[in-house]
């Protein structure tokens, strides 16, 4: 539903005001905030529903795994006041939180119920607030 949004949104409006409903409708059903304004790349995965909500100015990459559970949000004050960039080949498990103006590079993989508001290098692992380098951190995964 979240594509053919995107999808309609310049096109017709009455189409996209359609979908839109349809799509807030499942919004609520399945317990996920993700607007149809987030910029997502192509092979995004939602492996377990519920509990997803994430910023309608966060940029996902291609090929990003969540699951349930998830915050990618906004930080409003301070020196990371803005929103997450997140890169291609990025698995995501559960309770983890992402948050303030930070990128998280390609192949990533951030452990579960993690805390995460600093940049991560590509070829990463996050382990609560440790960065552990690994060329392989998200194979099988993803």
């Amino acid at each position: 539903m979240k594509r053919k949004c995107e999808y309609w949104r310049l096109k017709n409006k009455l189409i996209f005001i359609f979908w839109r409903l349809i799509y807030q409708r499942y919004k609520i059903k399945y317990l996920m905030d993700i607007p149809a304004k987030t910029i997502i790349g192509q092979g995004f995965k939602i492996e377990h529903i519920g509990g997803i909500v994430i910023n309608p100015k966060v940029i996902l990459g291609e090929n990003v795994t969540i699951l349930n559970n998830v915050l990618i949000g906004m930080e409003k004050r301070g020196k990371r006041a803005g929103n997450p960039t997140i890169g291609n080949r990025v698995y995501i498990a559960s309770g983890v939180v992402i948050v303030g103006k930070i990128k998280i590079g390609d192949n990533v993989l951030i452990a579960a119920n993690s805390f995460v508001n600093f940049d991560v290098p590509d070829n990463s692992i996050v382990i609560g607030k440790t960065i552990v380098a690994n060329k392989n951190a998200t194979k099988n995964y993803i």
